[in-house]
């Protein structure tokens, strides 16, 4: 019989290397679309686990800003699949020459399904539609919001190529009356530990012969504090000029909350 040669001290520190990149590759998982981000990706909190999400964000165009404080995201994983979401915005408005305006704006109710999931490895798709509520007579004249109600049908799609993690939605604003508006966005990002995420994206939102028609370039990421707080920061700004209120500035910085079997452990309770 012949016995095998030992490893060289070079073989094995090149195993070892290669183990250790397949390890920290089999653990990354797909980078999230959603808040910090506008684009959505097709994540799910999981069965009886809530996600919250308190922000303050900020968009400065020239002659006007905006700021959300706080801006409002609940989920609510019903199942595997589905998530139960409401979002709103206490809104700050500004513009040159005018008096300061604040008030809640238009809310988001929705329902976000997988129904495909291939796992880490292949591919994700959802869909989650929303409905734009209104907000009253009095709040539009203000600045604070839309009459609504508008319906939000986009898809969203997730995969991993390589060590970068891809998100992509695309949708269309289907208004009672109006206009309609298309939305597409695509986040690229990688996990480059446990803690930290970092990412980028671009969106682009247009409007048939009407404003909103801008494309946004966002840079931002995750760092998890706990297993229950992930702080979420981004900033970017339009990439196709900044006149006819294109973002000069976007900012979103906030925390993530999840609380897992919350709803369950409710349910149960005495």
């Amino acid at each position: 019989m012949v016995s095998e040669l030992p490893e060289t001290r070079s073989e094995i520190r090149s195993r070892t290397i290669a183990a250790l990149f397949a390890a920290s590759l089999a653990g990354s998982a797909f980078a999230q679309g959603g808040p910090p981000f506008l684009t959505n990706d097709p994540g799910t909190p999981g069965n009886a686990n809530w996600e919250i999400n308190v922000a303050a964000a900020q968009a400065i165009t020239h002659g006007s800003s905006s700021f959300q404080v706080p801006q409002i995201d609940l989920n609510y994983g019903l199942g595997d699949r589905i998530q139960l979401t409401y979002e709103i915005p206490y809104l700050l408005q500004s513009t040159s020459g005018e008096p300061r305006q604040s008030g809640w704006s238009n809310g988001y109710p929705g329902v976000k399904w997988r129904f495909l999931d291939q796992g880490n490895d292949g591919w994700q798709v959802s869909v989650f539609p929303q409905v734009e509520t209104g907000v009253s007579v009095a709040a539009q004249q203000r600045g604070l919001g839309e009459p609504g109600p508008r319906l939000l049908l986009p898809i969203e799609a997730a995969t991993a190529m390589g060590p970068v993690d891809l998100d992509l939605e695309a949708g269309y604003y289907l208004p009672r009356r109006g206009v309609s508006e298309r939305i597409i966005g695509l986040v690229a990002g990688h996990s480059f530990s446990d803690r930290l995420e970092l990412d980028a994206e671009l969106y682009d939102d247009r409007a048939s012969g009407a404003p909103p028609r801008y494309t946004l370039l966002d840079l931002g990421g995750r760092y998890k504090l706990s297993p229950s707080f992930i702080a979420l920061f981004l900033m970017g700004r339009s990439i196709s000029g900044t006149g006819a209120g294109q973002p000069e500035f976007n900012g979103y910085f906030g925390i993530q909350i999840l609380l897992k079997d919350y709803g369950r452990s409710l349910a149960s309770a005495p």
